[in-house]
């Protein structure tokens, strides 16, 4: 098995992998202050909570869209493993095809759900990741990654709502009792959840109205179990697509 690590802006996944199945998933915080041993106490944590033999682990791979904190990440893995993990990035071999303005302004995280929808899913492809922003990427019949779009996350729309309007308190995110509200914390709940569904449905028809074809659509990241029950289009729901993805990455270039 490997130690697959994705550092994201909010939290960051960390897991252990192999071609078989997932042995475990957790997430941390992203916290920019950290060093590498407290880095390393929390992976420690987590492989000792899970019962992981760390002999066990044959290396470790990271991807990452925080950079001051990826070099940390790796020196904690160094610590924990004696190893020296693989850092998705340029010069590591990902057999995807970006046909992008500049390709390598591209997320890891980006790279690596695109890699594994393509070893899992018929294209054309769509992948709405739903974490601190949500991403969608779009892989064309010829399996090459044309492009996509951004969008503010789940929470960060709420934070952003509530912290403009002196009115309204913070509100946990889930599902009002009724699409219309009938009170403002179930007007905000509503607003949250139905909006960002019907903005991802939206942008999913735009799309194959662009593309003159249907398209695969798989749905991933922190907030997407959340969200992906209020869309009306059908969308494939897999949690594990990124750690997926690092684990063929590392087989690549193992």
């Amino acid at each position: 098995m490997i130690l697959a690590i994705d550092i994201g802006n909010t939290n960051i996944v960390v897991g252990c992998i192999d071609k078989e199945k997932i042995y475990l998933t957790e997430r941390i915080s992203t916290i920019r202050t950290k060093t590498e041993l407290e880095y390393a106490i929390d992976i420690k944590t987590i492989l000792d909570i899970h019962h992981i033999n760390r002999a066990d682990i044959e290396g470790a791979i990271i991807s990452s869209v925080v950079p001051q904190i990826t070099f940390a990440a790796r020196l904690a893995v160094q610590k924990i493993l004696k190893k020296d993990a693989m850092i998705v990035g340029p010069g590591v071999k990902t057999g995807l095809n970006i046909l992008l303005d500049n390709p390598g302004e591209m997320g890891a995280d980006r790279v690596a759900d695109a890699v594994a929808a393509l070893a899992q899913y018929p294209v054309p492809l769509v992948i709405v990741d739903m974490g601190t922003a949500t991403t969608i990427s779009v892989v064309d019949d010829k399996k090459h990654y044309i492009g996509g779009m951004i969008l503010p996350g789940v929470q960060i729309s709420l934070d952003a709502l509530t912290s403009r309007a002196s009115q309204l308190s913070g509100i946990s995110i889930e599902e009002p009792k009724k699409i219309i509200g009938k009170n403002t914390v179930d007007c905000m709940k509503s607003g949250i959840l139905y909006g960002n569904a019907a903005a991802v449905d939206g942008i999913i028809d735009r799309i194959e109205e662009e593309l003159g074809q249907k398209v695969t659509v798989i749905a991933t990241g922190g907030m997407s179990r959340k969200i992906v029950p209020h869309c009306k289009r059908e969308m494939i729901l897999d949690g594990d697509l990124l750690l997926k993805g690092l684990q063929i990455i590392y087989d690549k270039n193992k």
